[in-house]
């Protein structure tokens, strides 16, 4: 009989079931707009394949990537479903895209130029889409570069090089929704749209709108919707009442329990010293596989329902908590430690730690890395582990990874 490699002892566990669920509530809350799901960066650590499926069982009609290789990953794995791509150079050779039917963001006149001469190189009309800078500052074609580009498009369309399926912008404040700069920006979208039908384009599908805007202003009168954070069950908007379900949850195994004497030092540097006799568990994840060192101190587990503080530094691998003078059998070597997830049962999450972190709970998703195993699960139902694999178990009937999306 061959070894057996021992697994992980950490991992995300991806819940695609509560993937879908917020892609329905995402295709209600965008009343009769088409949704494209942001899969990008992986699914913010999710998973970009099963995500990508999950986000489709529950109503997305397109997927948004940043960059082209995450589209054609998308693409080998079956997905036909449309796909946007919004970050490249102007300089890369983007003839790949176009052949496989993925459509490109065009933020600059220079990355009009690549598109044009991928198209006629392969001989293919691209399908494109212009992103327009209507106040955020980052990428896209400014307002005052918009008519030149727009003269172009008019000739490349007629020339049967390119198709403008829409216009697309990203807000600033979106998550602070009564901001008067939101308002700007809709209308100078708006205005670029109205230009651009005026010049015989049809432009069908124009989006501006991410996760916050989705939630809170259905008013704005586009035609599609590009939320991303809120499909993996994080709240875009700050007291919103929304019923998202959160996707991920990272847990750990307790490795050891040991006691420990009042006045020992815990961790490097001995920043904790026991103030009394106490018992305590160290848990198999650290920051190389995103617990972050900052929340040395600052952060809580859940095991078997009932919160243990961390004590002493975090390390690279492993962290302790103190599980109290008399923990009796509450905690076992092989319990799990829930360092965020849902929240259901009163454990940390996301939201948690990023309030802790004093940054944003899309950072505290996307930085799970490392040794940390992610599990994706469908009614409860467990895929084998892939240290960064994007396996899920399909229900019967649907479209497992690989097939059609």
């Amino acid at each position: 009989m061959a070894p057996v490699v021992p697994p992980a002892p950490c991992r995300a566990e991806i819940d695609l079931d509560a993937i879908e669920h917020n892609s329905r509530v995402l295709v209600r809350s965008a009343r009769g707009a088409r949704v494209m799901a942001v899969v990008k960066a992986d699914a913010y650590g999710h998973g970009a394949v099963p995500v990508s499926l999950a986000a489709l069982r529950g109503g997305a009609h397109a997927l948004g990537v940043t960059t082209i290789a995450e589209a054609l990953q998308l693409r080998s794995a079956g997905i036909d479903a449309e796909i946007l791509a919004w970050l490249y150079s102007a300089w890369d050779d983007v003839r790949a895209a176009v052949e496989a039917d993925v459509d490109l963001a065009i933020p600059s006149p220079a990355h009009l130029d690549t598109v044009l001469e991928a198209a006629r190189r392969t001989g293919r009309r691209a399908r494109v889409t212009p992103k327009i800078d209507t106040g955020l500052a980052r990428s896209g074609i400014s307002l005052e570069e918009w008519p030149a580009v727009l003269e172009r498009l008019v000739t490349a369309t007629a020339g049967g090089l390119v198709e403008v399926t829409g216009l697309m912008a990203h807000f600033a404040h979106a998550d602070d929704p009564g901001n008067p700069v939101i308002d700007l920006q809709v209308a100078r979208l708006h205005e670029c749209v109205a230009q651009a039908r005026g010049r015989g384009l049809e432009c069908p599908v124009n989006h501006h709108a991410n996760s916050a805007a989705t939630l809170t202003r259905p008013e704005d009168g586009f035609e599609m919707v590009r939320p991303g954070i809120a499909l993996y069950g994080l709240n875009p908007v700050e007291g919103l009442e929304v019923d998202l379900v959160p996707a991920m949850t990272f847990s750990a195994e307790v490795l050891m329990v040991k006691r420990l004497a009042a006045g020992q030092g815990v961790s490097y540097g001995h920043t904790w010293h026991a103030p009394l006799d106490t018992t305590v568990a160290l848990i198999a994840a650290g920051y190389a596989d995103g617990v972050w060192r900052l929340l040395s101190g600052r952060l809580d587990v859940s095991i078997g329902g009932r919160r243990y503080p961390n004590v002493g530094r975090v390390c690279m691998d492993q962290f302790v908590v103190d599980l109290g003078p008399d923990p009796g059998q509450a905690v076992r070597v092989g319990d799990t430690a829930v360092l965020f997830g849902t929240g259901a049962d009163g454990g940390p999450t996301a939201a948690e730690w990023a309030e802790t972190l004093g940054t944003i709970h899309y950072e505290v998703v996307t930085a799970v890395r490392g040794r940390a195993e992610r599990h994706h699960v469908v009614h409860g139902t467990h895929a084998a582990p892939s240290a960064r694999g994007t396996h899920a178990v399909a229900r019967s009937g649907d479209a497992a990874p690989g097939a059609g999306g």
